[in-house]
């Protein structure tokens, strides 16, 4: 009888396509194929990803400030213009430097920069940037459910953590929802988790003290940087650690 109501209730999921579950393996993807993954353009870490960050799939890149994120997201995006692919960054504090993009490699006619407006300051100004988040989340929407975009980047990594806490988790459900199935790349970059969708990875990078090189300025060019990152897959339930080197020059303001 249990094995019965069993085979029913799977029936039942896979009818309303909710039979993808934290506890159900996904099968290996083919590196080369472009429909399935979007490179980062570290090849160090493409490597320990498999190919790069999966399209269809919320993804995460977190770490605290100095950790490297802002560099990986820079050539994330340069690497998506690259291939010509349209990019989109939700930029909720509008922290974007653009000559840091530039120099980067980023191919600006090719970026869909949202500017949004909210402050650091958790304190008096803690309704003004619920309020600033919640539109940057109505901005994400938008362009998700516009399409033709390679990669869309939401970075929140400078917000107030509880002003990003308080955004209802029903809006990561909603925003993998539209996404799936898609050539879209969806990266959520923050200082901690939020909510990437079962099938897709968190990439949460840390300073290395017993690796870092000195950095090495050539102009306004920043190089040489290493972060440890460690690649999460929840439907795997594999934790994978490797120190990578991020070779990526960006601009000092």
């Amino acid at each position: 009888m249990a094995l019965l109501a069993r085979a029913d209730l799977e029936s039942l999921l896979r009818a309303r396509q909710l039979d993808r579950t934290l506890t159900s393996t996904l099968p290996r993807v083919d590196p080369r194929d472009d429909l399935a993954l979007s490179p980062t353009g570290l090849t160090t870490l493409d490597a320990h990803l498999g190919g790069g960050v999966p399209r269809g799939q919320l993804s995460e890149l977190v770490g605290p400030r100095s950790s490297g994120r802002t560099s990986v997201l820079l050539r994330m995006l340069a690497e998506a213009t690259a291939r010509g692919e349209l990019a989109a960054l939700i930029d909720a504090l509008d922290r974007l430097d653009v000559a840091s993009a530039e120099a980067a490699g980023v191919d600006l006619d090719r970026l869909l920069w949202v500017r949004g407006h909210a402050v650091c300051n958790p304190g008096l100004c803690r309704d003004l940037n619920q309020r600033a988040l919640e539109q940057a989340v109505k901005a994400l929407t938008l362009v998700l459910q516009a399409g033709n975009f390679g990669l869309v980047a939401f970075d929140v990594a400078d917000a107030p953590p509880d002003a990003v806490r308080r955004l209802p988790f029903t809006t990561w459900l909603r925003l993998q929802r539209m996404i799936e199935g898609s050539r879209t790349t969806c990266v959520l970059v923050g200082a901690e988790p939020m909510a990437r969708s079962s099938a897709g990875l968190t990439i949460r990078l840390i300073p290395n003290p017993t690796s870092l090189i000195p950095g090495r300025f050539r102009g306004r060019l920043f190089e040489g940087l290493d972060v440890e990152a460690r690649v999460v897959r929840a439907r795997a339930r594999w934790q994978e650690q490797t120190d990578v080197r991020v070779p990526v020059s960006t601009a000092c303001a």
